[in-house]
């Protein structure tokens, strides 16, 4: 446990919200932690957020009510917040600031990690490989998941992505792997408190709680403490891969309330705003997140990433999803229309992308023949969109027969394909996959070879 070193008193003199401005009367370092104790005697934990000649900024990651200041008092750590972690994290439940809230033990802390990572060599990082299965078939098939990758989903408000988080906590794991060797680090950020019930109440049932660390940041939390859920998180997700070996899924959830937070922070120290309000370096801010995920030679971990999250006004080219298109491998797009029409998951794979999909498929990872029925699978639906609109214009009876079927496949490979009741394993993706390219005559198979066609389509 850190300990304070240096005490000030005396030196409050504005509180705006979660941020309490000092006169600066020491030398301190930039995000070192902070205690601020009130006249309730409650200690507040914090961190310096911004430095000038003048004053010090301190981002209190806790509610303010009850400060005053004339009697609040403020102790230095002279060092960066560090989360203390060790065996034992699978299965508990943590809060934003990585503090146990499920009535256990402490964590027998063996380390102190500072939060904010350390950055990782270009030269050690190896080049992302092998499959994740986390059940979904638009997702397995069409636009895999490989361990090392940073793959996000981009939702939209009242779009199903808390379920599909879940689900993928619950089902994902390694293809051959032992089960053992894989891990979950699930965050919620910003989330009301039924949803978070929702989190934990469905991976205790699922099974799914004992190999997660679950992290929970209130929607009633402080804004500031929003910015520090998720790097507790992969701190803990770093400890799991590159200290005790194993493979770790991180699920991020939602990444809008983090930005969002990022945004009002950023107001409150009167910095100047770029697009839409939020600060010219959330860009650079979302990189210390997101490149936190990949594979360092030598070690036998990975850190995969699959954050989450929701579309202001649906629309893909606002600056948070656009900003993370830049910085990800790719990205998984939540469509409000299949929604409407009952598809669940309501994926749509026309712009949906894994990046890194062609170094984690074929013969050596899933099947000799997936990356050629992934291929022929998004060529059709390809075509059944274009027909739609073409028989939106001539109606489906002026449609050539071959047209006619690739409606009649628009609209089964998204209610049996893309859609699924049940968590699928990519076996049963790859079946469903064939059997739905029997619909259309072997001529439009130009994605296939003979041989994939005789042994499964024409079987």
């Amino acid at each position: 446990m850190m300990q304070p070193r240096l005490l000030v008193e005396g030196a409050a003199r504005k509180l705006d919200g979660p941020l309490l401005f000092l006169r600066r009367t020491l030398e301190v370092g930039l995000n070192d932690a902070v205690e601020v104790r009130g006249s309730d005697g409650h200690a507040r934990l914090g961190r310096v957020a911004a430095l000038d000649e003048e004053r010090i900024t301190i981002e209190v990651l806790e509610n303010t009510a009850g400060l005053s200041l004339a009697e609040s008092v403020v102790r230095f750590y002279g060092e960066p917040l560090n989360f203390a972690i060790g065996p034992g994290i699978l299965g508990r439940v943590f809060n934003g600031v990585g503090q146990v809230i499920d009535g256990g033990p402490p964590i027998a802390a063996q380390e102190n990690y500072r939060i904010e990572g350390m950055p990782i060599n270009p030269y050690a990082r190896a080049t992302p490989r092998d499959f994740i299965e986390t059940g979904i078939t638009a997702v397995d098939l069409m636009n895999s998941l490989v361990r090392g990758q940073k793959l996000p989903i981009f939702s939209g408000g009242g779009l199903p992505h808390d379920r599909i988080a879940v689900e993928v906590a619950g089902h994902a794991r390694l293809r051959g792997g032992q089960s053992g060797d894989f891990a979950i680090v699930f965050a919620g950020i910003g989330v009301p408190f039924d949803t978070a019930e929702f989190f934990r109440a469905s991976l205790e049932k699922s099974g799914a709680l004992e190999r997660t660390a679950l992290f929970l940041n209130l929607a009633s939390d402080s804004s500031t403490q929003r910015l520090l859920t998720p790097r507790f998180a992969l701190t803990a997700a770093e400890y799991l891969a590159f200290v005790e070996g194993k493979h770790v899924l991180v699920i991020l959830t939602d990444l809008t309330n983090y930005c969002e937070a990022l945004r009002e922070v950023s107001s409150s120290k009167g910095e100047i705003p770029s697009r839409k309000g939020f600060p010219g370096y959330m860009y650079s801010d979302l990189a210390t997140l997101y490149e936190r995920a990949g594979c360092i030679k030598g070690r036998p971990g990975t850190l995969t990433q699959l954050p989450i999250l929701t579309m202001p006004a649906d629309d893909i080219g606002h600056p948070i999803p656009d900003l993370t298109g830049y910085i990800t491998e790719g990205q998984i797009v939540l469509s409000r229309d299949l929604d409407r029409r009952g598809v669940y998951p309501p994926i749509n794979v026309l712009p949906s992308l894994s990046r890194l999909m062609k170094d984690g498929i074929g013969g050596r990872y899933t099947d000799p023949d997936h990356p050629a029925l992934s291929s022929q699978l998004y060529a059709a639906y390809a075509r059944a969109a274009q027909t739609r609109v073409l028989a939106s214009v001539v109606g489906e009876e002026g449609l050539s027969p071959a047209d006619r079927k690739y409606l009649a496949f628009g609209g089964d490979f998204e209610h049996s394909f893309v859609g699924q009741l049940a968590a699928r394993s990519l076996d049963e993706s790859l079946a469903a996959g064939w059997d739905l390219l029997k619909a259309l005559p072997k001529t439009e198979l130009s994605r296939l070879s003979d041989k994939q066609i005789a042994e499964h389509i024409d079987k």
